[in-house]
């Protein structure tokens, strides 16, 4: 994810972020524990499991972006890298992605329970356009 930010936000080294972030002008802020980076790390490596449907995969890592704030910048854009990223892993290119650019809140059960089905409508969207 370092790598995409690097070139999305053409920066020079980009890592997981040394302090508090800020969303949102300022109005949201989130804070940096010495276990936030690993946290993070293994909620990513949840993307993995065969268990789950991809919607839900796929959803809960756009999510896991937004709640952690890895980066000091440029946050949201690495979710959605990062969504798309474990939908194409399984060969899935969504035909729209527009229904997704919304303001979400990582906090919000009923509203990640809802990206992902959203999400699932996209993806058999996109699978009998391809058909």
């Amino acid at each position: 994810m370092a790598n995409w930010q690097r070139t999305v936000l053409r920066r020079a080294p980009v890592g997981f972020r040394t302090g508090p972030a800020f969303a949102k002008g300022g109005r949201e802020r989130y804070d940096l524990t010495p276990d936030t980076q690993g946290r993070f790390e293994r909620c990513l490596s949840e993307s993995t499991q065969p268990d789950l449907p991809l919607p839900s995969r796929a959803a809960r890592t756009y999510l896991d972006v937004l709640f952690f704030h890895p980066f000091e910048d440029g946050n949201a854009r690495a979710a959605m890298l990062a969504l798309a990223f474990i939908l194409a892993r399984e060969g899935v290119l969504l035909d729209q992605v527009q229904p997704l650019q919304a303001t979400r809140w990582a906090d919000d059960t009923e509203g990640a329970a809802d990206l992902a089905v959203l999400l699932g409508i996209l993806i058999a969207a996109t699978q009998r356009h391809r058909t």
